[in-house]
């Protein structure tokens, strides 16, 4: 009798889910982090633990147990530190300085206190401690939600964050998709993800580039936040580079978008050593190198001013520093950075070809750290850590160059020995997170060249740009981003040659500008995007005065230029079907010239000139002019399987600002017009499709883009322009038609020993001039090449890694030259002597082809070590080619003689040396 009432007793207490014996393990753990035992104990025990990630994902621990209980366990490795552990059934509760209430309080009976209000009871806990739990482990079910109040059926949401494990920063572009299903998304710009899914169990895959292929398992009961810890990619001989979701060119709506990292592109070898953004830029398809050093690109057959550059949401007017020779972004600040080509989001405005979007990183939120660089031209120092564990971080970095001994190498004949050069940056981002839902961001940078090839002539030019950025989560679905920002651009050139002459040219634009943009996830159907930004102009155009006491030179100052530029836009990504999507915006811009300003007005019938001024008018304030209108933007994929798709789009874009310049390039003695009452904007419509196609288990991506691009008011100069102080340079430019065309195909590799990509292009870019009032136009009315038209382009990136540490980069480059004019005879008239010259860009200087090689040394994988160093052992323009960057002609003994110029007609060794700490 007293045997079955035993075993009466164990099978009672067994359905009520009562532990009857104790389940005593075995544990051994040393200096690990505490998730690596919480594993331990929840996959030997079966028991559950729960406690708040944020207070011990730093936590080390050590503990030696011998059938022991888990709890027990866990107050042997806690005891000195403040953490309480509560067991309840098979459920063990960490809480710091508290227990947890397992009962319900004698009052819930006696009716004095709400349900409602007892936020101490466990199953309030559970769901608080599941809202904010922080997803580490490939091995556990991570509970989302409150399983007592669960609908069946009905979708909801599952948000969050993915961090990276070591620095604590969010990681952007990382791909987040639920196996089995076709439900998928990419982490933003900020690290956060959405996923509307019914209840149920869920395995979820992230991959990003850098990032160590993971899953997440969820069982999703109610909407719930998960954030996700990511791990840095550490490199097998077999894979090398992971590039994001292997699919995502596939899934995105988006047609001529390029998508970079800063691990992906370190090994390429740039002149002088040092992982250059703009260099890389320019080896993608669809763009050209305006020359071998400058810092100007061409996207699609548009000019140099037609590409919008953003760093942290400011505008960069000079991208480069020493001639073209560096770009103007630190590669240990550089987050990422995005290229669009064509499929233009309606937020981006301002610039009628290209919108290139840089991102600097955030700092390490989890601990100091800091890396420094040596170059043969620069170093370079970057530091980062954090303000508040895991809530602030900042990072600092700076750049100079010491490169005056260079010019010392030239050749005396060359006129440069005697000149100097140099350029400095600085770069600060300060980051808070004020809780779950609101997080501000602090940005700066300050960037300053000067130079001189001569001791009588020096130039100087300068960026700074500032802002304040503040990201708020109204609810899971609604996120907004406000910015203000400041934004400066300036150059300066001093001339001393002659002392009755000395003189000094400014020339200055700044700009404050304003964003307000909104993301909506309204379901797996709608993603809503719309805003609203703001956009003031200050120019100096010119200010030409005195150097000197003994200057004679008589001041001149060009009237200011203001403007107001704003946008309203709204878009839409609306997946039709599980294939067929498609992306639509409109975006409204409105341009306002503001006074004071004077101005004149000409005969419509004529050109503008001094002749045909009608009228001049002096105009106090206020709104002078105002131009408006719609820009459209749509494009759609269809995709036949998850290999491949087909993909179409087309976007309309107005430009309101105009360099003003005659070369092809971007130089620091640039100047830039505003549209005004007689400078109309530049407008321009792309219209692109495309095919993609993956292989190889997805791990060779191949593409085949063509666009045509048509271009309206594009400023062309009058033969003798003047350019610099020229108070109305209305009647020295001219308004040209362009257009573009052409066909890219691209195939990238992106795992494995041998990874980087090879693409070619067909392209041409014309322009035409067909206004009426041009008495001789350029080749007569018809369309003519424009200086950077170069139809045929090669290029080749690739990385081949022998081991952990010892990989071979090489970039091979080919284009067919570029466009030029040819004196083509000469003749006498009323007893001189004149040239005559074929018609504008007929011919073409020989085609250009590059090869450049570099060996890299990573760091070793010895974790104990303070310090670990990269050496970078390269050569620029390996085959010492001297390239012909243009053309010049010299009368000598009364016969015209052409030689062509060539910016590195030898091999340039390179060493670079970079450290981390």
């Amino acid at each position: 009798m007293r045997k079955a009432s035993v075993i009466f007793i164990i099978l009672i207490l067994s359905v009520c889910n009562f532990p009857i014996f104790s389940q005593k393990i075995d544990v051994a753990v040393d200096r690990k982090p505490v998730s690596e035992l919480f594993d331990m104990i929840e996959h030997l025990s079966g028991y559950r633990i729960y406690c708040i990630p944020q207070q011990m994902d730093t936590l080390i621990v050590s503990v030696h147990a011998v059938q022991m209980e888990p709890a027990e366990i866990l107050r042997k490795a806690l005891i000195k530190t403040s953490f309480q552990v509560t067991e309840f059934e098979k459920l063990l509760f960490i809480l710091s300085d508290k227990t947890l209430i397992t009962s319900l309080s004698d009052k819930i009976y006696n009716k004095e206190v709400a349900f409602s209000d007892t936020t101490d009871y466990t199953s309030n806990f559970l769901l608080e401690q599941q809202r904010e739990q922080r997803a580490t482990s490939e091995f556990k079910v991570y509970e989302v939600g409150n399983p007592a109040i669960m609908v069946p059926g009905k979708k909801i949401d599952l948000h969050g964050y993915i961090y990276d494990s070591k620095t604590g920063e969010p990681v952007p572009g990382v791909s987040v998709s639920v196996d089995n299903t076709h439900v998928a998304t990419m982490t933003d710009g900020y690290g956060y993800y959405m996923l509307n899914l019914e209840p149920g169990r869920y395995d979820i895959s992230i991959q990003g580039a850098g990032q160590k292929e993971t899953k997440r398992h969820v069982q999703l009961y109610t909407e719930g936040r998960l954030d996700i810890q990511s791990i840095e990619k550490e490199h097998t001989l077999k894979e090398i580079i992971i590039q994001g979701d292997r699919r995502d060119n596939i899934r995105q709506t988006t047609i001529g978008i390029e998508r970079l990292k800063m691990q992906e592109i370190k090994n390429i070898p740039t002149a002088f050593g040092e992982a250059d953004i703009m260099k890389i830029i320019m080896s993608l398809p669809g763009v050209k190198a305006v020359g071998e050093v400058s810092s100007g690109f061409n996207v699609r057959g548009g000019a140099t001013d037609q590409n919008l550059i953003l760093y942290n949401d400011a505008t960069i007017y000079n991208p480069t520093h020493l001639f073209g020779l560096f770009s103007a972004f630190n590669p240990d600040i550089v987050r990422d950075m995005e290229l669009y080509k064509s499929s233009i989001p309606a937020k981006y405005g301002g610039r009628i070809s290209s919108v290139l979007e840089i991102n600097s990183r955030e700092g390490n939120k989890k601990e100091f750290k800091g890396s420094a660089s040596l170059g043969l031209l620069t170093s370079r120092l970057t530091l980062e850590g954090p303000v508040a564990k895991d809530k602030s971080s900042f990072i600092l970095g700076g750049r100079a160059t010491y490169s005056d001994w260079i010019l010392k190498k030239l050749p005396e004949k060359s006129g440069y020995r005697d000149g100097n050069a140099g350029f400095y940056d600085l770069n600060a981002t300060i980051t808070h997170m004020f809780d779950a839902r609101n997080s501000i961001y602090v940005n700066g940078y300050y960037s300053q060249d000067r130079f001189r090839f001569e001791e009588t002539e020096l130039y100087k030019y300068r960026n700074a740009n500032a802002s304040v950025k503040w990201r708020h989560i109204f609810t899971p679905k609604v996120t907004g981003v406000f910015v203000l920002g400041y934004d400066h651009y300036d150059y300066k050139t001093e001339n001393t040659t002659d002392a009755s002459m000395h003189y000094a040219l400014k020339f200055a634009i700044n700009q404050m500008f304003g964003k307000a943009d909104f993301n909506w996830f309204l379901n797996d159907n709608h993603t809503f995007n719309f805003g609203i930004n703001t956009l003031s102009y200050n120019l100096e155009p010119g200010d030409y005065r005195p150097l000197g006491d003994g200057s004679l030179v008589v001041h001149d100052r060009i009237q200011q230029e203001k403007a107001l530029e704003s946008a309203v836009y709204f878009g839409d990504q609306w997946n039709i079907t599980p294939q067929l999507s498609v992306d639509l915006g409109i975006r409204y811009s409105i341009y306002n010239v503001l006074g004071p300003r004077k101005y004149n007005l000409y005969d419509p019938n004529s050109l503008p000139s001094l002749a045909t001024i009608s009228e001049t008018k002096d105009e106090p304030g206020g709104v002078l002019k105002t131009y408006h209108g719609p820009e459209f933007r749509a494009s759609a994929r269809y995709a036949f399987s998850g290999d491949l798709s087909v993909k179409a789009g087309v976007n309309t874009m107005r430009q309101y600002i105009h360099k003003i310049s005659n070369t092809s390039i971007m130089s620091p003695t640039d100047t830039w017009k505003l549209t005004d009452m007689n400078i109309k904007p530049q407008k321009g419509i792309q219209i692109a499709a495309g095919l993609y196609k993956n292989f190889a288990g997805n791990t060779v991506e191949a593409s085949l883009e063509t666009y045509y691009k048509a271009m309206n008011d594009y400023l062309d100069y009058r033969n003798g322009a003047q350019l610099l102080m020229n108070h109305h340079i209305e009647t020295d430019v001219l308004t040209t038609k362009g257009r573009a065309y052409g066909v890219e195909l691209m195939f990238k590799k992106t795992q494995g020993k041998l990874n980087g990509w090879i693409s070619y292009s067909y392209s041409r870019t014309q322009l035409r001039q067909d206004d009426k009032r041009i008495p001789i136009p350029v080749n007569k009315g018809n369309w003519y090449s424009a200086d950077f038209d170069k139809p045929h382009e090669f290029k080749f990136i690739g990385n081949y890694k022998f081991t952990h540490r010892y990989s071979l980069s090489l970039n091979c480059e080919y284009t067919t030259g570029r466009p030029i004019t040819l004196p083509v005879s000469k003749y006498e008239y009323v007893g001189g002597q004149y040239v005559y010259y074929s018609d504008r860009n007929k011919y073409r200087v020989p085609d250009y082809f590059r090869m450049d090689m570099s060996f890299n040394i990573e760091p070793s994988h010895h974790l104990t070590l303070l310090t670990h160093s990269t050496i970078t052992f390269g050569v620029y323009n390996l085959t010492g080619r001297k390239n012909a960057h243009s053309v010049y002609y010299k009368s000598e003994n009364g016969v015209i003689k052409g030689y062509k110029l060539s910016i590195f007609g030898s091999p340039i060794p390179y060493v670079s040396y970079n450290i981390k700490f």
